[in-house]
């Protein structure tokens, strides 16, 4: 498992488990309330004066998070419950506690906005010129997300009366009319389909902004493969993520409907980091096989990075020639080794094994030395290249992001969507933003232990 080379004097996890006094003190001195409290509060001075104490109660659904209260029901008996808790939230001794219907509003209010994109564009910006952020190397991953919506029930099939037959397709080679009029339908079934119902490579004409708005954000039924190579279903959605490796700060987040494939969503999610975070110099994109799709690669290539994504064979078979990672082999069937990347010519470099310098059968007209193109096969050879030990040590690197997701479930209540429909998204993004303050909080906390250890 990758191992994040950096002293921790202070985790994320030692945070969250402060006096709640001192944590939220610390929280809110990380994360500026003032854009959220813009998109809530009043526009005039007009009407009926305000009541509500807003900037206590946006403090208490981020706390909420942090205490890993479940509802907003809870957070409200709590609030009415413990006077020093609605004190630690903001709430004065003359404020009410507002009602459910009033959290729900305010939730609303916050859909409506791009505020939690924004600050978490904004932390992620501070914490890279405060240098906890290194981002040379970013792993992308999607976990699944159970929704609170009813899951459908099974539509039943139109029984036929027994004396009707269902049509037989006609079976054998289209004639010229038909297979004409088969690829008109074709074409106009293509043109009517949604944007992430066509192929991956049509959205690389498409800006960022544009891709956002037409992700699909309804629960649906997706599937996985648990560790045993069993199909496991949920019904609800699904979480998209790039994270630094090293730092596992979350540079962007998606949330999408539980029946969308891992690989839609790259482009996205590559978009939005290269046009939110161009300061960053991303140099290698971590993924795994669902994401082995050559629009990727060329997205991944366009930022100047390179695509360390883990091969997914789709029932090709082992072409004569080569290993099972596309290396040359020998009469003997050894494997060549990677031994270096040419940048100028873009090739990747194998030579010859170990075991020819002993081989019998070696009579000096094996080739020494093999050189592949990348731009032959991007799916292929990578960089460094498959099979290698270097790739393997790299590769490792992305279960950072599965560290994160984790944290996400466990910490920060991703896997307790209390809202359903589109609403479930303020629930997601209430996550992130509220992992990303926690984290740039303990790394500043860090980096002060350090400071003061040192001049002691």
């Amino acid at each position: 498992m990758y191992n994040i080379q950096q002293e921790s004097l202070f985790s994320l996890q030692d945070l969250l488990e402060m006096s709640p006094k001192d944590t939220f003190a610390y929280l809110f001195e990380t994360l500026d309330i003032n854009p959220f409290l813009r998109v809530v509060s009043k526009k005039a001075f007009l009407g009926a004066p305000t009541q509500l104490n807003y900037v206590a109660m946006l403090q208490s659904l981020f706390i909420r998070i942090v205490e890993r209260i479940p509802t907003i029901k809870d957070l409200r008996k709590r609030l009415k419950r413990s006077i020093e808790f609605s004190t630690d939230c903001g709430f004065m001794g003359s404020d009410r506690i507002p009602s459910e219907a009033s959290y729900t509003r305010l939730i609303q209010k916050l859909l409506q906005s791009e505020v939690f994109q924004q600050s978490q564009q904004d932390l992620v910006k501070q914490a890279f010129h405060e240098g906890f952020i290194d981002a040379s190397a970013v792993a992308i991953d999607a976990t699944h997300v159970e929704a609170r919506d009813r899951q459908p029930e099974k539509k039943k099939e139109d029984s036929q009366p027994l004396n009707t037959k269902t049509p037989t397709k006609k079976r054998g080679r289209k004639s010229k009319g038909e297979r004409e009029q088969w690829l008109k339908e074709q074409l106009e079934l293509e043109e009517n389909r949604t944007l992430f119902e066509k192929k991956v490579e049509t959205q690389a004409s498409y800006s960022y902004d544009e891709l956002v708005k037409e992700i699909p954000l309804t629960p649906a039924w997706g599937v996985k493969k648990n560790s045993e190579g069993k199909n496991v279903f949920w019904y609800g959605f699904k979480a998209h993520l790039v994270v630094d490796c090293k730092s596992q700060y979350i540079l962007v987040a998606l949330l999408t409907s539980g029946n969308m494939n891992d690989g839609k969503l790259a482009i996205p999610l590559l978009k939005g980091l290269a046009e939110k975070h161009p300061e960053l110099a991303i140099s290698q994109v971590i993924a795994d096989a669902g994401y082995d799709l050559v629009p990727i690669y060329k997205q991944v290539e366009s930022m100047g990075a390179r695509a360390l994504i883990d091969y997914n064979r789709r029932n090709e078979h082992q072409e004569d020639g080569m290993d099972k990672y596309f290396r040359p082999v020998c009469k003997e069937g050894h494997s060549y080794r990677y031994d270096s990347f040419d940048p100028k010519y873009e090739t990747v470099k194998y030579t010859q094994p170990k075991e020819c310098s002993t081989c019998p059968f070696n009579d000096g007209h094996c080739q020494k030395v093999f050189k592949k193109k990348i731009d032959d096969n991007q799916r292929r050879y990578t960089v460094p290249a498959r099979g290698s030990d270097r790739y393997r040590e790299q590769y490792k690197k992305r279960t950072a992001v599965e560290r994160v997701n984790a944290y996400l479930k466990e910490f920060f209540q991703l896997n307790n969507i209390r809202h359903r429909g589109a609403l479930a998204k303020v629930d997601f993004e209430f996550a992130c933003l509220t992992y990303t303050a926690c984290k740039l909080t303990a790394d500043r906390l860090n980096q002060y232990i350090k400071m003061k250890k040192s001049t002691a």
